[in-house]
């Protein structure tokens, strides 16, 4: 395919992606709102959030699987049309009930969106110049992540549109897509005869939902050691051992065990993993320290998150644009690494009197990182696996990074709770003020209804608890750093993944011919 023709391709797939996007981000700043609308409680607030990302991780490897069997482009149309179904559902939600189903309709396409865009890109793009392509991919994910709260916020405080907007906002995006995919996207549909492990499939997706159910509400529902995550955490095990009894007995599997030999998909896995606990586990807690540490509005606060989101555009698209231009990749994936590494360890040290130079100069630095490393990962697993599981090795890396992410902002948020708690109990207790009945533990405050020296004591314990953060996810980069450092560079192949699976399907039927001539 020529550029153009590659870029009109793109187009489809970075609408896909971007509604993907908007629809885990839109919702930031408008739940307070929806909740309080429809009359729901405060574990209602966590479901609605966590509904959309426990399907949407749950079912990444499901699709990935898919799109080796099954005609990608449908596939691809088929995760937008389930998209579209929830986001309307969502819009015209009168009870919390329907919202959090529809919640997880959209996380059943987005889940489809994050596999198989870079599942179809690998399918057309050769992985030498796959690098230009994925930077433009990691402008679209940095625009999207910037973009949601904002476009949120605006929404609800709006009059006439109103918070029912945040998921009507997807659906022009979706429908666009899907008319981009049918005019530009053209992919030879490779009949196969399969069977779909649907045991396999269930077992997974059962044994990924307790465990995430599990971090997702440990510290907020109930301890972390209690009989609830005894049960959850017991029973995901055991599904996800009998997963993988199922997976290796049968003809077809979801995820295919044998990838893990190979060593650089095993690699890139583990460093996907780190890079979502630290990445995501770290800036979620960004925009809330903003707002209570620094006094800023919802709208500033999603606006001062820019310098992350340029470095991350800027880094990603340039490391692309080289990596294309020269074949080289995996200086690049461990620059990134010792950069987010680098970032995460200066964003350890603000507080509530840090400068937003500063601030801006830190972020901006694990931007880069990120930027570097997040998106080639992808890149190196996608140019060292066989065609015919390029499928498998994209959903099992976006599968391991969102699991990281959900792992990293449970655990590090109930870190946070109890961090802000004791150090706004022992900040009031040296003012001589009375904590209350709650303690430092009523949530998170109004700032603007605290008299002056509670604000200053809250404003300095989001200060010291966020930067805590930082400092807890550090050592996770560095441990992807060392995971990057023992991968082994290998040339980039310079034709596509449906050139190499004509090449592999024809080899394997000369293979063929050859015994039975024998």
């Amino acid at each position: 395919m020529s550029n153009r023709q590659i870029l009109q391709a793109m187009s489809g797939l970075m609408a896909g992606m971007f509604v993907a996007i908007l629809a885990g981000t839109v919702v930031a700043n408008a739940l307070p709102t929806i909740i309080a609308d429809l009359g729901a409680s405060q574990s209602s607030y966590t479901w609605v959030v966590t509904s959309e990302l426990l399907a949407m991780t749950a079912t990444v490897p499901l699709w990935g699987k898919l799109s080796d069997l099954f005609d990608k482009k449908l596939l691809l149309q088929l995760s937008l049309g389930m998209f579209v179904i929830g986001s309307l559902l969502a819009g015209f939600s009168n009870g919390v009930e329907l919202l959090i189903f529809s919640r997880v309709l959209q996380g059943i396409g987005a889940g489809g969106l994050t596999a198989l865009a870079q599942v179809v890109m690998a399918a057309i793009i050769p992985p030498r110049r796959l690098g230009k392509y994925a930077g433009i991919f990691g402008a679209v994910f940095a625009v999207g992540t910037v973009a949601g709260p904002l476009i949120g916020g605006v929404l609800v405080d709006t009059s006439w549109l109103g918070w029912r907007w945040c998921f009507f906002i997807g659906v022009p995006f979706a429908l666009l897509a899907i008319a981009l995919l049918q005019r530009t996207l053209a992919l030879p549909v490779v009949r196969r005869k399969a069977k779909i492990d649907f045991l396999g499939a269930f077992l997974i997706v059962a044994g990924v939902c307790a465990l995430l159910i599990w971090v997702t509400l440990a510290g907020n529902e109930f301890d972390w050691v209690s009989w609830q995550t005894a049960a959850l955490t017991g029973a995901g095990l055991l599904l996800l051992a009998a997963a993988v009894f199922v997976e290796a007995r049968t003809e077809e599997p979801v995820i295919p065990l044998g990838i893990f030999r190979n060593r650089t998909v095993t690699l890139t896995t583990v460093a996907s993993l780190l890079v979502g606990v630290a990445m995501f586990g770290g800036t979620v807690f960004l925009s809330q320290y903003f707002q209570v540490s620094l006094g800023k509005s919802p709208t500033v606060a999603g606006l001062m998150s820019l310098p992350m989101i340029i470095g991350l555009l800027v880094s990603s698209t340039v490391a692309g644009q080289l990596i294309s231009k020269t074949g080289v990749w995996k200086r690049y994936l461990v620059a990134g690494a010792v950069i987010m590494t680098v970032g995460l360890g200066l964003l350890s040290t603000i507080g509530a009197d840090t400068s937003f130079t500063l601030l801006s100069i830190y972020m901006a630095t694990l931007g880069v990182g990120v930027g570097m490393l997040m998106q080639n990962l992808v890149l190196a697993a996608q140019n060292d696996v066989p065609a015919s599981e390029l499928g498998a090795a994209t959903s099992v890396l976006s599968f391991f990074r969102s699991m990281g992410g959900t792992i990293g902002t449970s655990v590090l948020g109930a870190i946070l709770a109890n961090r802000v708690a004791t150090e706004m109990t022992k900040g009031l207790d040296a003012a001589g003020i009375p904590a209350g009945p709650g303690g430092g533990e009523a949530g998170v405050p109004d700032m603007s209804t605290l008299p002056e020296p509670v604000r200053a004591i809250v404003e300095h314990a989001y200060g010291v608890a966020t930067a805590d953060l930082f400092l807890i996810a550090t050592p996770c980069a560095l441990l992807a750093l060392i995971t990057v450092v023992f991968l082994k560079e290998k040339p980039l192949k310079t034709t596509s993944g449906m050139e190499r699976l004509a090449e592999e399907s024809g080899s394997a039927a000369a293979t063929d011919k050859a015994a039975v001539g024998g």
